[in-house]
């Protein structure tokens, strides 16, 4: 790359204004990418608590499920969970993490009281009110899980991006740049000794020329001061 640049004080001067750029740059982003290794360990760290809250909650919703089919029976069940009136809501936002626009998932109307559920009081039981409320919970955990993988998903693909960004720049753009430089201020300081050599060889030449006219003028001066005295 070194050798498609033109050895001058201009280009130098560009190269120059690029390195600082680029380090300001690489220096940025390298901020930027160890302050989202941050923010990630800490969602990762979330993402580890919701997953176990998830596994637990799936696990009671599973055996309130199953109580109340041996309990109940599934008739019993399947008429509760047809009789559901309003169904949960869901809205999403999104809010900014070191310029990572990550989703904010808000829920309502997930966990409802004994008489929002649709179905009647004094037809069912406490198992199958046991299972709405451990499936409403675990929906619940479902919603924010959804938030948490998402947030870890995108801000992971902002490191890698980052980090590509910190290599491009830290392995193939300066290392050009401080070659291009190092390679002009070598031809630069060629080209001042040259120019040096050049203009001792210009003196040399015209003080070689200078004693060679005073030589003949005093050799000339000489003979007039013989013809004269003879």
């Amino acid at each position: 790359m070194a050798k498609d640049v033109k050895p001058t004080r201009k280009n130098l001067m560009q190269i120059e204004d690029r390195i600082e750029l680029s380090e300001r740059g690489h220096d940025t982003l390298e901020k930027k990418r160890d302050g989202l290794i941050m923010e990630f360990m800490d969602i990762l760290d979330q993402a580890q608590d919701v997953r176990n809250d998830l596994d637990d909650d799936y696990e009671r919703a599973q055996r309130a499920i199953n109580m109340a089919r041996a309990m109940e029976g599934d008739v019993a069940v399947r008429g509760a969970a047809a009789a559901l009136k309003e169904h949960p809501e869901l809205t999403t936002q999104s809010k900014n993490i070191m310029g990572v626009v990550v989703p904010q998932i808000e829920s309502s109307k997930v966990k409802k009281s004994l008489d929002e559920r649709g179905y009647g009081v004094m037809g069912t039981s406490a198992r199958i009110d046991e299972a709405a409320e451990a499936y409403e919970e675990l929906l619940e955990t479902i919603i924010l899980a959804a938030e948490v993988e998402t947030a870890m998903k995108k801000m992971l693909e902002e490191i890698e991006t980052t980090k590509r960004r910190v290599n491009a720049l830290e392995f193939k753009l300066l290392p050009d740049l401080y070659d291009n430089q190092e390679y002009i201020e070598q031809k630069l300081e060629e080209q001042e000794r040259e120019e040096i050599f050049r203009m001792k060889k210009i003196k040399a030449k015209k003080e070689a020329e200078e004693d060679a006219i005073a030589a003949e003028e005093a050799a000339e001066e000489e003979v007039e001061a013989v013809t004269a005295d003879d």
